[in-house]
């Protein structure tokens, strides 16, 4: 593994240690697992003594943020579909967080994204119930409020939503809230713990290793062009804001609403509530790369922007108070540390 992710495994476990003995000897099942943020669960989970079912198809996951582990004997991996997946282990935890989060590739792939999403969820919340687990993580996502109106960003959990059911963004948004909904239905019906995060734009070592000009998300497709010295392309006139949260920070909130006392059937909002504009993360990433690149504002997008988010902020008093949560890491800091992982991934033939 890179330095900068053995750095941040360990210092996000040293942050967690009260949290050690619910960890310790407990089975975690993470779908997604070789996801961005779903092998940085495993990792730390891992480090704090835990054992991982890790399940992916590898859609949009790579096996290569994982490969460390396979040799682990706390830790097995399976290239299943979460939709069917079974097992006859027992389960501690489970922590669903299969999804096609890349606009790209989830517009290119609209039912399977919106399997992973409904069916998955129904899948999981099924087995959950049979395994009698002591917990449910669903990673639910800041675009379930859709476009929200400016007096009310920063967003918090109460906005029921304003989104578009027929467009090119329905088959995320509305899975997401179906299999919120789902969620809910199965915590009043059958009282499984159920806890929900709401994340926000998080990023850092391992975002989108599957990158190409045709898929990854903006802050990394700017880190590639800026290393490259390409002009950087933002679609629009770069005012439209994102709130951008580093994966320690985000790893801090998902194990604390997990294994926390008494939040069963929570809603929570997890991210950086420092509201960022595209075109000042284009010129932060240019200048911490050092790189000769210049921002081609209004750059004609490959895929289809409508229904795009203007603002995005979340509200996380919420988090404050049920779990201390308070975001750490300053986006200079995490970009640094992503562009550091970058290029050296980049030079290893991680990224190609």
């Amino acid at each position: 593994m890179h330095n900068i992710i053995v750095d941040d495994i360990k210092k996000t476990a040293a942050v967690l240690a009260a949290l050690k003995p619910k960890i310790e000897g407990k089975t975690f099942l993470v779908t997604g697992g070789a996801g961005f943020i779903g092998s940085w669960f495993c990792d730390v989970a891992i480090e704090m003594g835990g054992k991982i079912i890790c399940v992916d198809n590898l859609s949009s996951g790579s096996e290569s943020n994982i490969k460390h582990l396979l040799a682990n004997k706390n830790f097995a991996f399976f290239e299943k579909d979460v939709c069917s997946f079974s097992t006859n282990e027992k389960i501690d935890y489970i922590i669903h967080m299969a999804a096609n989060a890349s606009v790209p590739h989830y517009q290119k792939y609209p039912i399977e994204s919106l399997d992973s999403n409904i069916l998955g969820t129904r899948r999981m919340l099924e087995l959950a119930k049979e395994k009698n687990a002591k917990g449910f993580l669903f990673t639910s996502t800041s675009e379930v409020y859709g476009n929200a109106p400016d007096h009310l960003i920063p967003t918090d959990e109460n906005f029921y939503g304003c989104i578009n059911s027929y467009g090119p963004r329905a088959m995320y948004d509305e899975g997401k809230r179906a299999a919120e909904a789902y969620c809910y239905s199965y915590f009043q019906k059958y009282k499984l713990p159920i806890r929900i995060a709401r994340i926000f734009n998080t990023y850092g070592p391992r975002l989108d290793v599957k990158f190409s000009s045709s898929y990854g998300r903006a802050l990394i497709k700017f880190v590639h062009q800026s290393l490259n010295n390409e002009p950087i392309t933002v679609y629009g006139d770069g005012k439209q804001t994102r709130s951008f949260c580093y994966i320690t920070d985000q790893l801090e909130g998902l194990f604390n609403l997990l294994l926390a006392d008494g939040l069963d059937g929570e809603v929570v909002n997890i991210g950086n509530n420092r509201e960022t504009s595209i075109h000042e993360l284009a010129e932060k990433i240019i200048k911490i790369a050092k790189s000769a690149s210049s921002s081609a504002l209004n750059h004609p997008p490959h895929y289809d922007i409508r229904d795009d988010p203007r603002r995005r902020c979340p509200h996380i008093a919420k988090a404050g108070r049920l779990l201390s949560f308070v975001p750490k890491v300053h986006l200079e800091e995490g970009l640094e540390r992503t562009i550091g992982w970058y290029r050296d991934a980049v030079k290893t033939e991680l990224i190609l």
